[in-house]
């Protein structure tokens, strides 16, 4: 029987958010011993990682990476845009979201995530103001 739940996630800005301990929490509580756990964000302006969480100069050089690859549209070599409705960061949040996965696939082992050693699972937030955003989880035998 597969098992279904969805988790919220509060940003402060763009980042990197660490929630594997929520979902580690969830998959325990399923009592599932093998199977394989899904993570879809249901947003447009931000993404899923697998990234190491042991030291957090990752989650800083991750993020200065994206704002240097895609900068804000008030950037001259981002002119070109033109959706820019919600913002200078708007258009450029929806590009590194098509450039990140919004959903992952982990296999679920003796009733553990197989993640590595040094593995954790974040949400990319793109945007620069808070957001609350959900992360749908399924897991299936």
């Amino acid at each position: 029987m597969s098992m279904q739940t969805t988790f919220e996630i509060r940003t402060n800005g763009a980042g990197l958010y660490e929630f594997t301990r929520d979902v580690i929490r969830w998959v325990q509580e399923q009592r599932q011993n093998n199977g394989l756990l899904t993570l879809f964000v249901q947003h447009t302006s931000c993404s899923l990682l697998i990234q190491e969480n042991a030291d957090p100069e990752v989650q800083t050089d991750m993020q200065a990476f994206f704002e240097r690859l895609v900068p804000d549209t008030n950037h001259p070599s981002m002119s070109y845009l033109t959706h820019t409705y919600e913002g200078p960061d708007d258009m450029p949040a929806h590009i590194k979201a098509a450039l990140t996965p919004v959903s992952l696939s982990i296999p679920v082992m003796n009733g553990a995530l197989a993640l590595g050693t040094w593995q954790g699972i974040y949400l990319f937030e793109h945007r620069t103001r808070p957001h609350s955003r959900r992360v749908v989880a399924h897991l299936s035998p």
